[in-house]
C-alpha cells in the first residue's frame, strides 16, 4: 500500500495493491515487483487516488536484478534464462500489448569463452510515459556483478583460466615428468583450432593412455609427483586460474566502450568503483585449484585507467583469506578479509599507478558491510561468533586504524549483511538503523560511541526511512513512527 505522512502521524490515504522497491521521481512513482516480474507508474499528485500511467510487464524467463533513477531516466537491469531449445528472437517485455523482444545477434558478448546461463539487458525508461528509449543486451552468468557509475555501466564476469593451456605450461615447466611423446601430442592439440572443452577432452584420452602404460609403482610414483609439482605451480601462478573480464558500457547510447581484465575474482558491486576517471578493482586470487592443489588465497587492488587499462596494484593481502567486504571512498579504499581474525585495511590510493597498503587492524569476528559514516570514521557490520557484531573505526590515522567502539547484538543475522538497501543513517541526529529478526534497532555513533538509542520489538523490521524528526520502521506487518527528538514511539500503523 502507499501512505502519506500526516503530521506526526500516518494515515493511509491511497492504496496500491502491489509490493516491491519503489522509485519516486517528481509525482510519479514506480513500483518494481520481483514476485511477478512487473514494473509501473502511478502518478500520486492526488494521494487519495493514484492512477497508474504505465506497466511493463516481463516475460517468462525473465527476472529484475536491479534498477536505478538516475537524470529522470530509469536503467532497468533485467537477466533472461536462456531457453536452449528455442533460444531466439528472445522475449523480454510486454508492453500495451506488444512484446519487445531481441535478436540473438543484437546480444554482445566477450570474444573469449565464459559461462553463459542468463542473458543480461539494460534499458532505459522514461518515467513520465514508461516507454523504453534504448537497451543492450550481452551474455554473463548469475554470479555476473554489475556496477554503475554517473558514466558508465560496469559488467564483470567472473571465469576459470583456460585448463588446457595451464596443464600445457605446467608439464613445459616440469621437465621429465611425461614422456616426449605425451609433450608432442599435447603440443598438436594446442595447435588444433578446437574449443577449450574439446581440447581438455584429448588431453584426458592421453592422460588415460599414459596411466594405463604405468606398473602399479610408477603409478603411484607419479599421482605423489604430479601433486607436489602442481602445488608447487599454482602458488606461482595463482593469478591465472581465475580470470574477471570488465565490460564499460557508456551510460548514454549504451554501447560497449571497452574491455578490461583483472585477475580473481569479485565478492559485489562495492568491489568496483570509479574515482576520477580510473576504476579501482578489488579481487579475491587462488580460489580455484588444479589437480587437487589447493593455495594460500591472497586479496589484490588493482586501478584501471579510462580504457581499463592495468596502471597500478597492490597484491598479496590477507593471505590464506577472502574479502568479505569493501569500500572506496575518495582516494582511499578500505578492505576486510576474514578466515579467523578480521584484518581491516587502509588503502592510499591517491597515486593509481602506486597504489599503498597504508595501515592494518585485526580484530575478531569479521565486518561484511562497510559506511562512511562520518568523516574519518568507518562503520562496519557483520558477525563475532553467531551474532552481529557493529565497529567504529576510526581512520584519521591511515597507519594507524583503531577500533573505537563496538557492540555485540543479541542477534543471528539483519537483512544489512544480504543487502546493503537495509542500512539506513540519518546525519542529522547522528543515527543509524539496522534490522534484525528479533525486531528494529536505532543506533547512536555520537562522541565515537555506539549506543542502542531504541530497539523496536514485536515486528520483523525490513527498511527504515526518515522525514524531518521522524524516523519510519517499516515490518512485515506494520509501521512504527518514532520522534528523533526523544526516541518515544509517536504512531503505528498495523496491517
Amino acid at each position: 500500500p502507499a501512505w502519506r505522512k500526516k503530521a506526526a502521524g500516518l494515515a493511509e490515504k491511497g492504496a496500491i495493491k502491489k509490493n516491491g522497491n519503489l522509485l519516486l521521481k517528481d509525482n510519479i512513482l514506480v513500483v518494481l515487483e520481483n514476485n511477478n516480474n512487473s514494473l509501473s507508474g502511478y502518478d500520486v499528485t492526488s494521494p487519495d487516488s493514484p492512477k497508474e500511467k504505465w506497466a511493463i510487464n516481463l516475460k517468462d524467463n525473465n527476472s529484475i536484478v536491479q534498477a536505478r533513477l538516475y537524470a529522470g531516466k530509469i536503467y532497468l537491469i533485467t537477466n533472461t534464462w536462456i531457453n536452449r531449445s528455442n533460444p531466439c528472437p528472445m522475449p523480454l517485455f510486454i508492453q500495451d500489448g506488444k512484446t519487445i523482444s531481441i535478436p540473438c545477434l543484437d546480444i554482445y558478448h566477450p570474444q573469449i569463452p565464459i559461462s553463459s546461463e542468463a542473458v543480461y539487458n539494460i534499458s532505459t525508461i522514461d518515467v513520465a510515459t514508461g516507454n523504453i528509449t534504448k537497451g543492450i543486451s550481452f551474455v554473463g552468468s548469475y554470479n555476473s556483478t554489475i556496477y554503475m557509475s554517473q558514466n558508465a555501466v560496469y559488467v564483470a564476469y567472473s571465469y576459470n583460466g583456460d585448463q588446457f593451456e595451464l596443464y600445457y605450461d605446467f608439464f613445459k615447466e616440469s621437465e621429465n615428468l611425461v614422456p616426449a611423446w605425451m609433450m608432442e601430442r599435447f603440443t598438436k592439440v594446442k595447435g588444433y583450432d578446437l574449443s577449450q572443452q574439446a581440447k581438455m577432452a584429448e588431453f584426458e584420452t592421453i592422460m588415460n593412455e599414459f596411466r594405463r602404460s604405468l606398473s602399479g609403482d610408477d603409478s603411484l610414483k607419479f599421482e605423489n609427483e604430479m601433486t607436489n609439482k602442481m602445488s608447487d605451480y599454482v602458488k606461482k601462478h595463482k593469478r591465472d586460474l581465475t580470470k574477471t573480464d570488465i565490460v564499460k558500457i557508456n551510460i548514454d547510447d549504451l554501447k560497449v566502450e571497452t574491455i578490461g581484465i583483472v585477475p580473481g575474482s569479485l565478492l559485489n558491486q562495492f568491489s568496483l568503483d570509479e574515482y576520477e576517471k580510473n576504476l579501482r578493482v578489488a579481487v579475491t586470487v587462488g580460489e580455484n585449484f588444479l589437480w587437487g592443489a589447493r593455495i594460500e588465497t591472497e586479496n589484490d587492488i588493482y586501478v584501471l585507467d579510462k580504457n581499463l587499462k592495468v596502471v597500478g596494484s597492490a597484491q598479496g593481502l590477507g593471505a590464506g583469506e577472502r574479502i568479505y567486504s569493501a569500500r572506496f571512498i575518495g582516494d582511499k579504499g578500505y578492505l576486510v578479509t576474514f578466515r579467523q581474525t578480521d584484518p581491516f585495511y587502509v588503502l592510499d590510493l591517491s597515486n593509481p599507478n602506486n597504489p599503498q597498503v597504508k595501515g592494518e587492524l585485526k580484530i575478531p569476528g569479521y565486518s561484511s558491510y562497510l559506511d562512511p559514516i562520518a568523516e574519518n570514521r568507518i562503520l562496519g557490520i557483520g558477525k563475532e561468533g553467531s551474532e552481529v557484531k557493529i565497529s567504529l573505526f576510526d581512520v584519521s590515522s591511515p597507519t594507524n586504524p583503531q577500533e573505537v567502539s563496538k557492540y555485540i547484538l543479541k542477534e543471528y543475522w539483519s537483512d544489512i549483511l544480504n543487502t546493503h538497501h537495509a542500512f539506513l543513517s540519518d546525519e542529522k541526529h547522528k543515527i543509524f538503523f539496522l534490522p534484525g529478526s528479533n525486531g528494529g534497532y536505532v543506533f547512536s555513533y555520537e562522541n565515537d560511541s555506539l549506543k542502542l538509542q531504541k530497539a523496536v520489538s514485536d515486528m520483523q523490521a525490513k527498511r527504515a526511512l526518515f522525514i524531518n524528526d521522524y524516523l519510519y520502521i517499516v515490518g512485515e506487518n506494520k509501521i512504527v513512527v518514532l520522534n528523533e527528538t526523544d526516541w518515544e514511539t509517536v504512531n503505528e500503523l498495523v496491517f
